[in-house]
């Protein structure tokens, strides 16, 4: 090897990672990898513990997704007590899922995204950032923070909490919606739905379509994909089957409890992050001309698997995507125009079950008594498919604990996005801080 390029720390993700670039002795790229450096230790550190306790726990493996965290954990709950909450206790925590998601793809998109498609990629790394972003576009940058801490408040406000809620439990939810807080809530939903709307109009006029051959080059791989589907084939956030989507577009679905027959998980000594796979699909290997078992997670992963939207302007909004990029497509930086499509989908949804008079139902839990049982748990995190699988013992303590978060899912997908970047950008040893933003765009994609 002639030389190893380290991007350390990644920028502008949210959490900690780098990525070495080995070039051979000509200077070419002859493999990049992705390191995860950080161990968390939940899986055993949860051991013991009451499981009612655990959604209250796990919610802090990230402060910015801990309502995803926070409801699988409780559906697992749900599942190990063997209990169906009653309907207005899934309304509600539907709405505070797509109310949470709504702000967090605000913010992916405005704070971390934008900067290299506004800003550009090759701009000084000084500009090009949130704070070159409030400098080129400070009407829009006031509009993002009001809307982002309006989506907090509407949590905080109803919830208690907006990051590292105790709102859901096993059986259901901790406290009912009155007719008050509903009539205060709506018309706050329908505001985030119109920055929605406008947010996806001004990507596709305004980002997009400068960036298209970007977008056609940049850490393009061909590989497989995992979402979540009702029963009529719509994205479902919140509950459904999981549908595995093979490169070519055909697919086999199954239940949460199932996912251990189809997803297996492989670990290599270089990072402290798993690398789940398909099963079926002939073993698992990181080679960027021949990948095997590699599936993706995450925003364009759920549009590729998804026959439709579930909420009419979000599938309005897939099927122009669909018109121009197919099914399934394939190109990594279509994670931003796919994230943003389902902000219109979370947004629309949040303001349908605000509307819906059961949502204000006194009864919102479901009694549980201890027993020995396993029970799985499954959302779509922003980030992508995430389980929580438990077993108790006959007192209701944590015997087991298998956690597969989202950026676990697309770890191998982002080692060969970042490897294809890197290929495809860094040629005779030739490179520049302009170069090396664009390796780091390909991580951006994924929101790890």
């Amino acid at each position: 090897m002639g030389k190893v390029i380290n991007i350390q720390p990644v920028t502008r993700i949210e959490g900690h990672a780098k990525v070495a670039i080995h070039l051979d002795d000509a200077g070419n790229v002859a493999d990049t990898k992705f390191h995860v450096q950080t161990l968390r230790g939940f899986e055993k550190f949860c051991e013991g513990r009451p499981a009612e306790e655990m959604p209250r726990i796990v919610c802090h493996i990230c402060g910015i997704c801990p309502w995803a965290h926070h409801l699988a954990s409780s559906k697992a709950g749900d599942a190990v007590f063997g209990v169906t909450p009653p309907p207005a206790a899934v309304k509600l925590r539907r709405l505070m899922q797509n109310i949470a998601y709504v702000s967090d793809k605000i913010l992916h998109f405005y704070f971390l995204a934008a900067p290299d498609f506004v800003i550009g990629p090759d701009a000084d790394y000084s500009v090009r950032n949130v704070v070159g972003i409030v400098g080129a576009a400070p009407d829009i940058a006031k509009q993002v923070v009001h809307y982002r801490h309006l989506g907090a408040q509407m949590l905080e406000h109803f919830a208690g909490r907006a990051i590292h809620p105790t709102f859901s439990l096993p059986g259901g939810v901790s406290k009912p919606m009155n007719e008050a807080e509903r009539q205060e809530m709506l018309p706050q939903a329908k505001e985030l739905l119109e920055f929605a709307k406008f947010t996806i109009k001004f990507a596709k006029e305004n980002v997009f379509p400068k960036y298209l051959d970007a977008i056609q080059k940049l850490g393009v791989i061909k590989v497989g994909y995992l979402g979540t589907v009702n029963d009529e084939g719509a994205l479902d956030f919140y509950d459904g089957k999981l549908r595995l989507m093979q490169p070519d577009g055909a697919f086999e679905e199954f239940t949460y409890e199932q996912y251990t027959d189809f997803i297996g998980e492989h670990v290599e000594p270089w990072s402290y992050q798993k690398f789940p796979y398909a099963k079926k699909w002939g073993g698992f290997a990181l080679d960027l001309e021949n990948p095997k078992g590699v599936y993706r997670t995450n925003t364009l992963a759920r549009i590729n698997v998804a026959d439709k939207m579930k909420t009419p302007l979000a599938q309005a909004e897939l099927e122009e995507f669909r018109a121009a990029f197919g099914r399934p497509a394939h190109q990594t930086l279509l994670y931003h125009y796919a994230r943003l499509i389902e902000l219109v989908q979370c947004a629309e949804e949040a303001v349908q079950l605000l509307e819906d008079p059961e949502i204000t139902s006194p009864e919102v839990r479901t009694k549980i008594e201890p027993r020995e049982a396993r029970g799985v748990g499954c959302v779509e995190a922003p980030r992508g498919t995430l389980i929580h699988d438990y077993e108790t013992d006959k007192d209701g303590l944590i015997k087991s604990v298998n956690l597969i978060v989202g950026t676990t899912h697309n770890n191998a997908a982002i080692n060969l996005s970042v490897n294809q970047a890197a290929k495809e950008t860094i040629k005779g040893g030739n490179y520049d801080q302009g170069i090396l933003n664009k390796v780091e765009m390909a991580v951006r994609a994924y929101d790890p």
